[in-house]
């Protein structure tokens, strides 16, 4: 019984590991993800050297399945809990707030602010860059001035300039 139980929790601990090195690869944070792909290795051939050494028995086989299982999410939310990198989030509304520009702006917010035509009238768009790690909170300010917002936030992979890298290198000095 507790070869099962140390099977599931290496995989408990190998899953995470894999998540957080793929997206720290897809993130190009290369150094990072080279050394827990080698404790990844490790934790692996060691589990598998469990599930396949001795009797074999069907149950191991099992218990690891479920462990990756369980193990893709730990690793889920243990990446949303770092929230690394940067997200750009789009704000569509029907009326130019700027209460609410000026909230986000006063909470550390980089807001740039386009004016449109839409079908009935003008519509106003805010593109706003921030760290992963506040877009809750934005998107909360965000709906409190605006619950009829539209919102659409992705993950940028380059970007150069601007407010929000001209403050980060202000608080790096």
């Amino acid at each position: 019984m507790k070869e099962i139980l140390l099977i599931l929790l290496l995989q408990l601990i190998y899953v995470p590991i894999y998540t957080l090195r793929t997206i720290f690869l897809v993130k190009n944070i290369t150094i990072l993800a080279s050394i827990l792909g080698i404790a990844e290795m490790l934790i692996y051939v060691f589990g598998l050297s469990l599930v396949f050494g001795g009797d074999q028995s069907i149950l191991a086989m099992v218990v690891y399945a479920v462990g990756f299982g369980i193990g893709i999410i730990f690793g889920t939310k243990i990446e949303q809990k770092l929230a690394i990198g940067f997200i750009n989030v789009t704000v569509n509304t029907q009326t130019k707030n700027e209460h609410l520009v000026d909230t986000l702006r006063n909470n550390g917010f980089g807001v740039t602010l386009y004016t449109g035509e839409g079908r009935d009238s003008n519509r106003y768009r805010m593109e706003i860059l921030t760290k992963r790690n506040r877009e809750q909170e934005l998107i909360a300010t965000v709906e409190k001035f605006e619950p009829k917002a539209f919102i659409i936030s992705y993950e940028p992979r380059y970007f150069k300039g601007g407010f929000l890298l001209d403050r980060l290198k202000n608080k790096a000095s």
